[in-house]
Protein backbone atom coordinates (compact mmCIF):
# COMPACT_ATOMS: atom_id res chain seq x y z
CA UNK A 1 0.00 0.00 0.00
CA UNK A 2 0.73 3.22 -0.75
CA UNK A 3 2.37 5.09 2.48
CA UNK A 4 2.90 8.75 1.24
CA UNK A 5 -0.15 10.83 2.26
CA UNK A 6 0.42 12.32 -1.60
CA UNK A 7 -0.10 10.31 -5.17
CA UNK A 8 2.58 9.88 -7.25
CA UNK A 9 3.21 12.02 -10.70
CA UNK A 10 1.39 11.72 -13.43
CA UNK A 11 3.31 10.44 -16.34
CA UNK A 12 2.47 12.48 -19.75
CA UNK A 13 3.59 10.15 -22.58
CA UNK A 14 2.27 13.19 -25.11
CA UNK A 15 1.19 16.67 -25.04
CA UNK A 16 -2.37 17.34 -24.64
CA UNK A 17 -4.17 17.66 -27.50
CA UNK A 18 -7.12 19.78 -28.70
CA UNK A 19 -10.25 17.88 -29.56
CA UNK A 20 -12.61 19.59 -31.63
CA UNK A 21 -16.73 18.92 -32.64
CA UNK A 22 -16.48 16.02 -35.37
CA UNK A 23 -19.09 17.94 -37.38
CA UNK A 24 -19.92 21.13 -38.23
CA UNK A 25 -21.40 22.92 -35.50
CA UNK A 26 -23.02 26.79 -35.63
CA UNK A 27 -21.07 29.62 -35.25
CA UNK A 28 -21.82 32.59 -33.21
CA UNK A 29 -22.13 34.34 -30.02
CA UNK A 30 -24.28 32.50 -27.49
CA UNK A 31 -26.00 34.92 -25.10
CA UNK A 32 -25.24 33.71 -21.23
CA UNK A 33 -27.68 34.66 -19.14
CA UNK A 34 -27.83 36.63 -15.70
CA UNK A 35 -27.74 33.24 -14.05
CA UNK A 36 -24.79 31.66 -16.32
CA UNK A 37 -22.25 34.89 -15.92
CA UNK A 38 -22.68 35.15 -12.59
CA UNK A 39 -19.16 35.74 -10.48
CA UNK A 40 -20.20 33.17 -7.77
CA UNK A 41 -19.73 30.72 -10.91
CA UNK A 42 -16.73 32.00 -12.31
CA UNK A 43 -15.05 28.61 -11.86
CA UNK A 44 -15.48 25.18 -13.11
CA UNK A 45 -17.06 22.17 -11.68
CA UNK A 46 -14.00 19.72 -11.22
CA UNK A 47 -14.98 16.05 -11.14
CA UNK A 48 -13.29 12.55 -10.27
CA UNK A 49 -14.19 8.44 -11.60
CA UNK A 50 -12.38 5.99 -10.44
CA UNK A 51 -13.03 3.34 -13.26
CA UNK A 52 -11.90 -1.01 -12.97
CA UNK A 53 -11.08 -1.25 -16.55
CA UNK A 54 -9.66 1.33 -18.71
CA UNK A 55 -11.11 2.68 -22.04
CA UNK A 56 -8.85 3.04 -25.22
CA UNK A 57 -7.51 6.86 -25.16
CA UNK A 58 -8.81 7.01 -29.30
CA UNK A 59 -12.08 5.96 -28.18
CA UNK A 60 -12.60 8.55 -25.70
CA UNK A 61 -11.22 10.82 -28.24
CA UNK A 62 -13.11 9.65 -30.83
CA UNK A 63 -16.66 10.21 -29.00
CA UNK A 64 -15.43 13.22 -27.12
CA UNK A 65 -14.85 14.33 -31.00
CA UNK A 66 -18.77 13.07 -31.67
CA UNK A 67 -20.50 14.12 -28.51
CA UNK A 68 -19.13 17.91 -29.00
CA UNK A 69 -20.91 18.26 -32.00
CA UNK A 70 -24.60 18.42 -29.39
CA UNK A 71 -22.62 20.02 -27.21
CA UNK A 72 -20.53 22.27 -29.14
CA UNK A 73 -20.39 25.11 -26.52
CA UNK A 74 -18.15 23.43 -24.77
CA UNK A 75 -15.76 23.72 -27.16
CA UNK A 76 -16.34 27.56 -27.48
CA UNK A 77 -14.57 30.18 -25.76
CA UNK A 78 -15.82 32.85 -22.89
CA UNK A 79 -15.53 36.30 -24.03
CA UNK A 80 -16.03 39.78 -22.76
CA UNK A 81 -19.31 41.67 -24.36
CA UNK A 82 -16.91 45.01 -23.95
CA UNK A 83 -13.32 44.69 -23.76
CA UNK A 84 -13.11 47.36 -20.66
CA UNK A 85 -15.49 45.58 -18.73
CA UNK A 86 -15.49 42.02 -17.63
CA UNK A 87 -19.36 42.03 -15.76
CA UNK A 88 -21.21 40.57 -18.68
CA UNK A 89 -19.82 37.32 -20.67
CA UNK A 90 -20.91 35.23 -24.00
CA UNK A 91 -20.17 32.82 -25.08
CA UNK A 92 -18.32 32.29 -28.63
CA UNK A 93 -19.29 29.30 -30.07
CA UNK A 94 -15.76 28.76 -32.07
CA UNK A 95 -15.26 25.24 -32.22
CA UNK A 96 -12.15 25.97 -30.70
CA UNK A 97 -12.34 22.61 -28.86
CA UNK A 98 -11.79 20.83 -25.40
CA UNK A 99 -8.39 20.13 -23.86
CA UNK A 100 -7.40 16.52 -23.53
CA UNK A 101 -5.40 15.25 -21.31
CA UNK A 102 -3.65 11.19 -21.47
CA UNK A 103 -1.77 10.16 -18.57
CA UNK A 104 0.12 7.46 -16.52
CA UNK A 105 0.07 6.95 -13.03
CA UNK A 106 2.01 4.46 -10.57
CA UNK A 107 -0.70 3.43 -8.75
CA UNK A 108 -3.55 0.50 -8.44
CA UNK A 109 -7.29 1.40 -7.93
CA UNK A 110 -7.71 -0.03 -4.50
CA UNK A 111 -4.25 1.17 -3.71
CA UNK A 112 -6.45 4.43 -4.34
CA UNK A 113 -9.70 3.98 -2.79
CA UNK A 114 -7.82 2.45 0.65
CA UNK A 115 -5.08 5.27 0.88
CA UNK A 116 -6.43 8.33 0.13
CA UNK A 117 -10.16 9.06 1.11
CA UNK A 118 -10.55 12.93 1.37
CA UNK A 119 -9.33 15.42 -1.54
CA UNK A 120 -6.05 16.63 -0.56
CA UNK A 121 -3.20 18.96 -2.59
CA UNK A 122 -1.78 15.70 -4.80
CA UNK A 123 -5.34 15.32 -6.59
CA UNK A 124 -5.05 18.12 -8.40
CA UNK A 125 -1.99 15.85 -9.85
CA UNK A 126 -5.09 14.35 -12.04
CA UNK A 127 -6.36 16.99 -13.80
CA UNK A 128 -3.96 19.01 -16.13
CA UNK A 129 -3.18 22.45 -15.02
CA UNK A 130 -4.06 25.05 -18.06
CA UNK A 131 -1.80 28.23 -17.35
CA UNK A 132 -3.95 31.20 -18.08
CA UNK A 133 -3.84 34.94 -17.00
CA UNK A 134 -7.79 35.10 -16.69
CA UNK A 135 -10.63 32.27 -16.25
CA UNK A 136 -12.08 33.71 -19.40
CA UNK A 137 -9.33 31.84 -21.13
CA UNK A 138 -8.99 28.63 -20.13
CA UNK A 139 -11.29 25.98 -22.62
CA UNK A 140 -15.02 25.45 -20.54
CA UNK A 141 -14.20 21.70 -20.74
CA UNK A 142 -10.90 19.80 -19.65
CA UNK A 143 -10.24 16.53 -19.36
CA UNK A 144 -7.59 13.85 -18.26
CA UNK A 145 -7.51 10.22 -18.38
CA UNK A 146 -5.57 8.68 -15.66
CA UNK A 147 -4.37 4.62 -16.77
CA UNK A 148 -3.28 3.00 -13.68
CA UNK A 149 -0.90 0.18 -13.25
CA UNK A 150 -3.89 -2.58 -12.55
CA UNK A 151 -5.47 -1.66 -15.60
CA UNK A 152 -7.77 0.77 -14.30
CA UNK A 153 -8.32 4.13 -14.80
CA UNK A 154 -9.51 7.87 -13.92
CA UNK A 155 -11.36 10.25 -14.92
CA UNK A 156 -10.83 14.02 -14.15
CA UNK A 157 -13.21 16.64 -15.99
CA UNK A 158 -13.19 20.59 -15.59
CA UNK A 159 -16.44 22.08 -16.94
CA UNK A 160 -17.27 25.56 -16.68
CA UNK A 161 -20.02 26.26 -14.28
CA UNK A 162 -21.07 29.67 -16.41
CA UNK A 163 -21.89 27.28 -19.62
CA UNK A 164 -24.10 25.21 -17.02
CA UNK A 165 -25.08 23.53 -13.83
CA UNK A 166 -24.97 20.29 -12.22
CA UNK A 167 -27.63 18.77 -14.05
CA UNK A 168 -25.91 19.85 -17.41
CA UNK A 169 -22.44 18.50 -16.25
CA UNK A 170 -24.30 15.05 -15.53
CA UNK A 171 -26.09 15.43 -19.21
CA UNK A 172 -23.13 15.72 -21.26
CA UNK A 173 -21.09 13.33 -18.90
CA UNK A 174 -23.88 10.62 -19.56
CA UNK A 175 -24.05 11.56 -23.46
CA UNK A 176 -20.26 11.15 -23.93
CA UNK A 177 -20.45 7.80 -21.77
CA UNK A 178 -23.63 6.40 -23.88
CA UNK A 179 -21.69 7.13 -27.31
CA UNK A 180 -18.50 5.88 -26.05
CA UNK A 181 -20.35 2.58 -24.89
CA UNK A 182 -22.48 2.93 -28.27
CA UNK A 183 -20.96 4.72 -31.29
CA UNK A 184 -23.61 4.44 -33.65
CA UNK A 185 -26.83 5.82 -31.21
CA UNK A 186 -27.50 9.28 -30.52
CA UNK A 187 -27.31 11.48 -27.98
CA UNK A 188 -30.08 10.28 -24.74
CA UNK A 189 -31.24 14.10 -24.17
CA UNK A 190 -30.93 16.91 -27.05
CA UNK A 191 -29.29 20.18 -25.49
CA UNK A 192 -31.62 22.95 -25.79
CA UNK A 193 -28.84 25.94 -25.74
CA UNK A 194 -30.89 28.91 -26.12
CA UNK A 195 -30.16 31.37 -22.97
CA UNK A 196 -32.82 33.51 -24.29
CA UNK A 197 -35.69 32.30 -21.98
CA UNK A 198 -34.30 33.38 -18.85
CA UNK A 199 -33.75 37.09 -19.92
CA UNK A 200 -34.98 39.61 -17.86
CA UNK A 201 -37.87 41.75 -18.10
CA UNK A 202 -37.71 45.52 -19.56
CA UNK A 203 -37.46 47.23 -17.70
CA UNK A 204 -36.30 44.82 -14.69
CA UNK A 205 -38.81 44.33 -12.34
CA UNK A 206 -37.57 43.19 -8.38
CA UNK A 207 -40.67 42.72 -6.77
CA UNK A 208 -39.11 40.59 -3.67
CA UNK A 209 -36.37 40.93 -1.25
CA UNK A 210 -33.66 38.59 -2.41
CA UNK A 211 -31.48 37.64 0.93
CA UNK A 212 -29.09 35.63 -0.75
CA UNK A 213 -27.52 38.73 -2.45
CA UNK A 214 -25.76 42.04 -1.78
CA UNK A 215 -24.90 45.17 -2.74
CA UNK A 216 -22.54 45.83 -0.17
CA UNK A 217 -20.19 48.87 -0.18
CA UNK A 218 -16.57 49.56 1.30
CA UNK A 219 -18.36 51.04 4.31
CA UNK A 220 -19.48 47.40 5.71
CA UNK A 221 -17.76 46.34 8.32
CA UNK A 222 -20.18 43.24 9.46
CA UNK A 223 -18.64 39.74 10.67
CA UNK A 224 -17.14 38.40 6.73
CA UNK A 225 -17.05 34.78 7.93
CA UNK A 226 -15.70 34.19 4.59
CA UNK A 227 -12.55 36.36 4.67
CA UNK A 228 -12.11 34.68 8.52
CA UNK A 229 -12.45 31.26 7.00
CA UNK A 230 -10.06 31.37 4.04
CA UNK A 231 -7.52 32.88 6.69
CA UNK A 232 -6.88 29.74 8.47
CA UNK A 233 -5.62 25.77 7.59
CA UNK A 234 -8.51 24.08 6.18
CA UNK A 235 -8.85 20.28 6.76
CA UNK A 236 -11.43 18.16 4.81
CA UNK A 237 -14.14 16.03 6.09
CA UNK A 238 -16.49 13.38 4.67
CA UNK A 239 -19.59 12.22 6.19
CA UNK A 240 -21.90 9.01 5.00
CA UNK A 241 -25.54 9.15 6.17
CA UNK A 242 -27.34 6.31 5.32
CA UNK A 243 -31.05 6.35 4.83
CA UNK A 244 -31.62 4.67 8.26
CA UNK A 245 -29.59 8.04 9.93
CA UNK A 246 -31.57 10.31 7.83
CA UNK A 247 -34.60 8.91 9.90
CA UNK A 248 -33.04 9.50 12.71
CA UNK A 249 -32.55 12.81 11.62
CA UNK A 250 -35.77 13.52 10.93
CA UNK A 251 -36.94 11.97 14.45
CA UNK A 252 -35.41 14.90 15.83
CA UNK A 253 -37.69 17.43 14.22
CA UNK A 254 -40.40 17.70 17.22
CA UNK A 255 -43.28 18.14 16.48
CA UNK A 256 -43.25 16.30 14.00
CA UNK A 257 -42.38 17.55 10.46
CA UNK A 258 -42.42 15.97 7.06
CA UNK A 259 -39.40 16.48 5.48
CA UNK A 260 -36.88 15.09 2.58
CA UNK A 261 -33.67 14.01 2.47
CA UNK A 262 -32.10 17.32 2.09
CA UNK A 263 -34.07 19.83 3.85
CA UNK A 264 -32.90 17.30 6.75
CA UNK A 265 -29.41 16.70 6.13
CA UNK A 266 -28.86 20.67 5.04
CA UNK A 267 -30.42 21.95 8.06
CA UNK A 268 -28.37 19.16 9.93
CA UNK A 269 -25.44 20.39 8.47
CA UNK A 270 -25.82 23.84 9.00
CA UNK A 271 -26.37 23.73 12.39
CA UNK A 272 -23.65 21.44 13.11
CA UNK A 273 -20.95 23.65 11.21
CA UNK A 274 -22.22 26.87 13.01
CA UNK A 275 -22.00 25.40 16.79
CA UNK A 276 -18.60 24.27 15.55
CA UNK A 277 -17.22 27.72 15.00
CA UNK A 278 -18.56 29.09 17.88
CA UNK A 279 -19.95 32.52 16.82
CA UNK A 280 -21.95 35.39 18.53
CA UNK A 281 -25.44 34.29 19.45
CA UNK A 282 -26.45 37.57 17.90
CA UNK A 283 -24.69 36.75 14.44
CA UNK A 284 -27.72 36.12 11.70
CA UNK A 285 -25.93 33.50 9.56
CA UNK A 286 -27.36 32.35 6.56
CA UNK A 287 -27.50 28.46 3.72
CA UNK A 288 -27.41 29.08 0.62
CA UNK A 289 -28.37 26.12 -1.29
CA UNK A 290 -28.94 25.64 -5.54
CA UNK A 291 -32.60 24.76 -6.31
CA UNK A 292 -33.58 23.84 -9.86
CA UNK A 293 -36.46 25.76 -11.29
CA UNK A 294 -36.19 23.77 -14.66
CA UNK A 295 -39.75 23.22 -13.87
CA UNK A 296 -40.42 26.25 -10.92
CA UNK A 297 -41.38 28.60 -13.93
CA UNK A 298 -44.80 29.35 -15.88
CA UNK A 299 -43.34 28.46 -18.99
CA UNK A 300 -41.23 24.86 -17.93
CA UNK A 301 -37.86 25.01 -19.12
CA UNK A 302 -37.12 23.59 -22.20
CA UNK A 303 -35.85 19.78 -21.83
CA UNK A 304 -32.67 19.23 -21.93
CA UNK A 305 -31.93 23.37 -21.33
CA UNK A 306 -28.60 23.59 -21.35
CA UNK A 307 -27.21 26.43 -18.71
CA UNK A 308 -27.57 27.33 -15.84
CA UNK A 309 -30.90 26.30 -14.51
CA UNK A 310 -30.83 27.11 -11.10
CA UNK A 311 -30.97 29.77 -8.19
CA UNK A 312 -30.16 29.60 -4.64
CA UNK A 313 -32.68 29.29 -1.86
CA UNK A 314 -31.51 31.22 1.24
CA UNK A 315 -32.45 30.38 4.78
CA UNK A 316 -31.39 33.12 7.97
CA UNK A 317 -31.84 32.81 11.80
CA UNK A 318 -29.89 33.84 14.52
CA UNK A 319 -26.92 31.74 15.72
CA UNK A 320 -29.08 31.48 18.50
CA UNK A 321 -32.28 30.62 17.03
CA UNK A 322 -30.60 27.48 15.23
CA UNK A 323 -28.05 26.18 17.64
CA UNK A 324 -30.30 26.21 20.84
CA UNK A 325 -33.56 25.15 18.97
CA UNK A 326 -33.66 21.30 17.89
CA UNK A 327 -33.48 20.36 13.96
CA UNK A 328 -37.15 21.82 13.74
CA UNK A 329 -36.38 25.28 13.26
CA UNK A 330 -33.69 24.68 10.48
CA UNK A 331 -35.84 22.75 8.65
CA UNK A 332 -38.39 24.78 8.08
CA UNK A 333 -36.33 27.57 7.69
CA UNK A 334 -34.84 25.51 4.56
CA UNK A 335 -38.70 24.28 3.70
CA UNK A 336 -39.96 28.53 3.65
CA UNK A 337 -36.62 29.27 1.34
CA UNK A 338 -37.69 26.23 -1.28
CA UNK A 339 -41.08 27.19 -1.29
CA UNK A 340 -41.14 30.82 -1.91
CA UNK A 341 -39.15 30.14 -5.19
CA UNK A 342 -42.12 30.46 -7.68
CA UNK A 343 -41.97 32.00 -10.97
CA UNK A 344 -42.48 35.69 -9.85
CA UNK A 345 -39.33 35.08 -7.47
CA UNK A 346 -36.80 34.06 -10.13
CA UNK A 347 -38.02 36.05 -12.40
CA UNK A 348 -37.43 39.45 -10.24
CA UNK A 349 -33.90 37.40 -9.24
CA UNK A 350 -32.65 37.66 -13.09
CA UNK A 351 -34.22 40.95 -13.04
CA UNK A 352 -31.96 41.85 -9.97
CA UNK A 353 -28.58 40.22 -11.08
CA UNK A 354 -28.70 43.23 -13.98
CA UNK A 355 -27.30 45.36 -11.70
CA UNK A 356 -24.14 44.21 -11.91
CA UNK A 357 -23.01 45.57 -8.62
CA UNK A 358 -25.54 42.70 -6.33
CA UNK A 359 -23.27 39.79 -5.61
CA UNK A 360 -24.09 36.57 -3.94
CA UNK A 361 -23.69 36.72 -0.01
CA UNK A 362 -21.11 35.17 1.03
CA UNK A 363 -19.90 36.84 3.91
CA UNK A 364 -22.00 34.90 6.71
CA UNK A 365 -23.33 31.88 4.10
CA UNK A 366 -22.69 28.69 4.44
CA UNK A 367 -23.03 26.95 0.87
CA UNK A 368 -24.55 23.73 -0.27
CA UNK A 369 -24.56 22.10 -3.22
CA UNK A 370 -26.49 19.06 -4.04
CA UNK A 371 -24.54 16.28 -6.31
CA UNK A 372 -26.04 13.48 -4.83
CA UNK A 373 -29.70 13.41 -7.29
CA UNK A 374 -27.86 14.10 -10.49
CA UNK A 375 -26.91 10.31 -11.69
CA UNK A 376 -23.38 11.03 -11.85
CA UNK A 377 -22.51 8.05 -10.18
CA UNK A 378 -24.19 6.06 -12.77
CA UNK A 379 -21.59 6.81 -15.66
CA UNK A 380 -20.71 3.92 -17.78
CA UNK A 381 -18.23 4.05 -21.24
CA UNK A 382 -18.71 0.60 -21.73
CA UNK A 383 -16.56 -1.05 -19.17
CA UNK A 384 -19.17 -0.63 -15.91
CA UNK A 385 -19.46 2.06 -13.66
CA UNK A 386 -17.48 3.69 -11.18
CA UNK A 387 -15.97 2.53 -8.18
CA UNK A 388 -15.94 6.25 -6.78
CA UNK A 389 -17.42 9.51 -8.28
CA UNK A 390 -16.50 12.87 -6.39
CA UNK A 391 -15.03 15.85 -6.44
CA UNK A 392 -11.39 16.71 -7.50
CA UNK A 393 -10.82 19.41 -4.69
CA UNK A 394 -12.76 20.22 -1.24
CA UNK A 395 -13.96 23.48 -0.14
CA UNK A 396 -15.47 25.65 2.08
CA UNK A 397 -18.64 25.32 -0.37
CA UNK A 398 -20.62 21.95 0.97
CA UNK A 399 -21.27 18.98 -1.32
CA UNK A 400 -23.95 16.55 -1.50
CA UNK A 401 -22.61 13.22 -2.90
CA UNK A 402 -23.71 9.93 -4.28
CA UNK A 403 -22.31 6.67 -2.22
CA UNK A 404 -21.89 4.32 -4.66
CA UNK A 405 -23.82 1.26 -4.17
CA UNK A 406 -26.43 2.95 -1.77
CA UNK A 407 -28.99 5.28 -4.03
CA UNK A 408 -30.24 5.95 -0.56
CA UNK A 409 -27.06 7.54 0.81
CA UNK A 410 -25.51 10.73 0.81
CA UNK A 411 -22.14 12.00 1.11
CA UNK A 412 -21.31 15.62 2.81
CA UNK A 413 -18.29 17.01 1.63
CA UNK A 414 -16.87 20.25 3.15
CA UNK A 415 -13.49 21.65 4.58
CA UNK A 416 -13.86 23.51 7.52
CA UNK A 417 -10.51 25.19 9.45
CA UNK A 418 -8.58 22.53 11.38
CA UNK A 419 -9.06 24.23 15.07
CA UNK A 420 -12.41 23.09 14.79
CA UNK A 421 -12.77 19.72 12.52
CA UNK A 422 -12.99 17.13 16.28
CA UNK A 423 -16.09 19.34 16.72
CA UNK A 424 -17.70 19.68 13.50
CA UNK A 425 -16.96 15.90 13.49
CA UNK A 426 -18.81 16.06 17.09
CA UNK A 427 -21.67 17.47 16.05
CA UNK A 428 -21.86 16.22 12.39
CA UNK A 429 -22.50 12.60 14.42
CA UNK A 430 -24.03 13.53 17.69
CA UNK A 431 -27.68 11.88 16.87
CA UNK A 432 -25.94 8.78 16.29
CA UNK A 433 -24.80 8.31 19.86
CA UNK A 434 -27.96 9.56 21.41
CA UNK A 435 -29.78 6.98 19.87
CA UNK A 436 -27.34 4.34 21.33
CA UNK A 437 -28.40 5.64 24.98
Amino acid sequence: MIKSKDLPDCFYPNQPITIQPSGPTPNHSLYLSNLDDQRFLRFSIKYLYIFEKSVSFDILKSSLERVLVDYYPLAGRLKRISAEDDSKLELDCNAQGALFAEAFMDITTDEFLHSFKLPNKSWRKLLYKFEALAFIQVPPLIVQVTNLRCGGMILCTAINHCVCDGIGTSQFLQAWAHLTAKPNSDVPISPFHGRHVLKPRSPPRVNFAHPGYTQSTPADTHVDLLKLLQSQPLSPTSFAFSSSDVLQLKQQCMPSLKCTTFEALAAHTWRSWVRSLDLSLALHVKLLFSVNIRKRLNSELPQGYYGNGFVLGCAESTVKDLVTANLYHGVKLVQNAKAMLDDEHVRSMVDLLEDKTVKTDLSRSFVISQWSKLGLEELDFGEGKPLYMGSLTSDIYCLFLPVIGDSTAVRVLVSVPQRVVEKFEYYMQEFRKKEER
